[in-house]
């Protein structure tokens, strides 16, 4: 009997963004994409969040390889910090996909160290247990591919990020013959994209997209400055060629924007017709009326070139009245705030901004409610997974799934370490597996701990109240303080009561622990230290400032 398959989510499911799953059987485990999330404004000093890779570690002989879907940041972005764990790891992907992923790993020194294999639509290839193929989809950046994997209980089927766009920029439409022939074998499990399974109808064309630039670019007085994301090089190409009907010429403003296109256009996904690209620095030789701007910031990053346009500090750019600013994009959750500030400081320096999402340019890269029922319709899974979303947005891409004729106990809504195992008898849960979140600070990966995030919230949101004694090592006699120390907890002039009388109460605590027989240790001191100063401050103040007691001994 052949061991049961093992789905495994570590990211990407219940939330949106680091997108992570393996796929487990026997002694094979086959790594399904490596994302980040971008940090929302409680995570202090965060840059990034990546997946916890612990369950891979502890199994690090098993796994067999890992295959994107395609180079989105959610999809590829934690790449660079997987690989120190795991440097022998072979990466499958398109040629647009390891293209951008070798310029990314180049940046942290990698990708001399990687190996990289090109898959292609139709061509299966073998990682350990599992026979892997993949199927052309439309999305927001060319190359994109779904996946399959054959297992001797049927085909398993990772949908990736798509969209049915019948009409795409780049004419590599969504492989509906391969879907056919998929279908025709049988499909045992469907794992889907749900990011817009709570959006009826179905998702409009990139070529809508085209229409609408057409139509801003037509009655721009001045400069066009447009935002979107660095990858999508597909809307790229349409903003230029857009821009040069109207007798602009188009600059790239922004490192990522320029990696991504360079590596694109080297490839051969992305050509231009000569002389329409300028470069930065020749922006203020030509008239306003003569240029168009493409730049990343399209999430309101406060590194990002828009962001550092906003507040006048860009080398090359410096928005003024009379430029007309386009919001190419819309904002991932928890990015809101950003993308609103950004907005304000355009207006403030005088600009148009065309932001609203009724008239900005841009559709989803993303299948509508219409296109996950077809997708259902044609590959009939016995078994359906959704993945790629957040909770609300898993239960009613399964509620979809039921709708259209999967049985209800075979629609299974997981979360990130959750497992289902299929066998001959069915799909069913199995026993969680670690997962959870991963923080990048600066240079250091996975040394910022909850504790320590909770720490920084309590700083952030009441201050901090140091108090510094010196004790005699011998007697434990106070010899100095209580020295007390407060930032960012009340004014300078209201801190002198609440200071004396902490101090009062911290030399009262003091002499209660030192009674008896026996020198009380150090610790202890601290924990009465903390206890007696948080509950007078709480009773005073109604805060809860972070008290950090040091005890020094002489």
């Amino acid at each position: 009997m052949a061991d049961p398959v093992r789905v495994i989510p570590l990211g990407g499911v219940g939330e949106v963004g680091k997108n992570m799953m393996a796929l487990e059987m026997g002694d094979d485990i086959v790594v399904i994409d490596a994302g980040l999330m971008f940090p929302d404004e409680e995570m202090l000093g965060i840059d990034l969040v990546i997946p916890d890779v612990t369950y891979l570690r502890a199994n690090r002989r098993k796994i067999r390889g890992i295959v994107l879907t395609h180079a989105h940041e959610d999809h590829v972005g934690a790449l660079p910090y997987v690989l120190r764990d795991f440097p022998d790891l072979p990466v499958h992907g398109t040629r647009l996909t390891l293209g951008l992923v070798r310029t990314k790993l180049r940046e942290h020194k990698l990708a001399d160290k990687t190996t990289f294999v090109e898959i292609e639509p139709g061509r299966p290839f073998r990682l350990g247990a599992f026979v892997a193929d993949s199927y052309a989809v439309c999305h927001s950046i060319p190359d994109a591919v779904g996946l399959t994997f054959e297992t001797p209980y049927g085909t398993i089927v990772h949908s990736g990020d798509w969209k049915f766009d019948h009409t795409p920029v780049d004419g590599r439409q969504t492989d509906f013959a391969r879907l056919a022939t998929i279908a025709a074998k049988g499909v045992l499990l469907l794992l889907s994209d749900s990011t817009r399974a709570e959006v009826p109808g179905y998702t409009p064309s990139e070529q809508h997209v085209g229409e609408i630039l057409d139509g801003i670019l037509a009655r721009a007085p001045g400069r066009v400055i447009l935002t979107t994301f660095a990858s999508n090089s597909s809307r790229l190409k349409q903003i230029v060629d857009i821009a040069a009907v109207w007798g602009r010429k188009t600059a790239i403003v922004g490192r990522s924007m320029e990696n991504y296109l360079r590596t694109s256009r080297e490839l051969g996904f992305v050509q231009f017709a000569d002389g329409v690209i300028v470069h930065p620095g020749d922006i203020g030789k030509l008239p306003d009326h003569e240029v168009c701007i493409i730049t990343t910031g399209s999430q309101g990053e406060p590194t990002s070139a828009l962001s550092r346009m906003a507040l006048g500090d860009h080398r090359h750019v410096a928005v003024k009245a009379g430029d007309t600013v386009i919001m190419s994009s819309s904002p991932i959750p928890g990015n809101e705030e950003l993308v609103t500030r950004t907005v304000d400081n355009l207006y403030k320096l005088g600009a148009e901004v065309v932001y609203d999402a009724s008239t900005r340019p841009h559709v989803s890269g993303h299948a509508s409610q219409e296109e996950l029922k077809l997708i259902l319709n044609i590959l009939r899974p016995k078994h359906f997974v959704p993945i790629h979303g957040e909770y609300r947005m898993l239960v009613k891409h399964a509620r979809l799934a039921v709708d259209v004729g999967v049985e209800p106990e075979n629609a299974l809504v997981i979360t990130n370490g959750d497992v289902v195992e299929i066998d001959e008898r069915g799909a069913r849960l199995g026993a969680r597996v670690e997962s959870g979140v991963v923080y990048v600070d600066g240079l250091g990966v996975g040394d910022v701990s909850q504790a320590v995030m909770r720490d920084r919230w309590s700083i952030g949101s009441d201050g901090f109240f140091m108090v510094v004694i010196t004790i005699e090592r011998a007697t434990g006699r106070l010899i100095a303080g209580p020295d007390i120390v407060t930032r960012g907890f009340v004014p300078d002039e209201d801190a002198d009561a609440l200071v004396e009388g902490a101090r009062e109460r911290i030399v009262a605590a003091l002499g209660e622990a030192q009674t008896g027989e026996h020198l009380v240790e150090t610790t202890t001191l601290k924990e009465e230290i903390h206890g007696s100063v948080s509950s007078f401050l709480y009773a005073r103040t109604k805060r809860r400032p972070m008290v950090l007691p040091v005890v020094m001994q002489v």
